[in-house]
C-alpha cells in the first residue's frame, strides 16, 4: 500500500468522453484528488462521486482537481455521469493497471467466497507529484467534505 510521502504513481486512463488523460499533466499546475470506487451506479459509489461534484468548486478554490477512478468502461462511466448529474472528471481502468500500481485491487471476502475488486480508497498528490494523503477503506458517507478538511489542513 502506497504512504503519505511517496511519488504518486503517474498513468494515463481514459475519461467518460473516451479522452485520454495523463495525470503528469497536471504536475505544476494542480493537486489531484484522486479516488477509487468500486462501480458506477452502486449506492455508496453515487453518493461519493455526488458528493465530490456538489463540492468540486470548494476544491477547486484549494487548487484541487478531482478525479474519480473505477474499472467501469468509459460509456458506462458517461452513462453515470449523466444520470447523476456527476462533474468531476471520472476515468476507466478497465485492465485495473492503476488500482494495481495503487494497491486498490485487493482480495475481499464476501459471503465465504474470496473475489478480488476495488477497496474504496482516495489519495491526494501534490503539484510536485507527491501523495500527501493516502487512505484505504474509507467511508462514502460524508468522504468528500472530510477531504475537504484533510486538504485545507494539508494547506497550512
Amino acid at each position: 500500500m502506497l504512504k503519505a510521502g511517496q511519488a504518486a504513481p503517474m498513468f494515463v486512463l481514459p475519461d467518460a468522453d473516451m479522452e485520454l488523460i495523463d495525470i503528469a499533466q497536471f504536475q505544476g499546475k494542480s493537486n489531484i484528488i484522486l479516488f477509487f470506487y468500486p462501480r458506477d451506479d452502486a449506492p455508496c459509489c453515487t453518493l461519493q462521486a455526488t458528493d465530490f461534484s456538489d463540492h468540486e468548486d470548494e476544491f477547486a478554490r484549494l487548487d484541487c482537481l478531482i478525479i474519480g477512478i473505477s474499472r467501469d468502461d468509459c460509456i458506462k462511466h458517461a452513462e453515470f455521469r449523466d444520470k447523476h448529474g456527476i462533474s468531476v472528471c471520472l476515468l476507466s481502468d478497465a485492465e485495473g493497471s492503476a488500482c494495481k500500481q495503487y494497491g486498490v485491487w485487493q482480495a475481499k471476502e464476501v459471503n465465504g467466497v474470496k473475489k478480488h475488486g476495488i477497496v474504496r480508497s482516495t489519495f491526494v498528490i501534490d503539484k510536485q507529484g507527491v501523495l500527501r494523503f493516502a487512505s484505504y477503506g474509507v467511508n462514502a458517507k460524508g468522504h468528500a467534505l472530510e477531504m475537504l478538511r484533510t486538504v485545507k489542513e494539508l494547506k497550512k
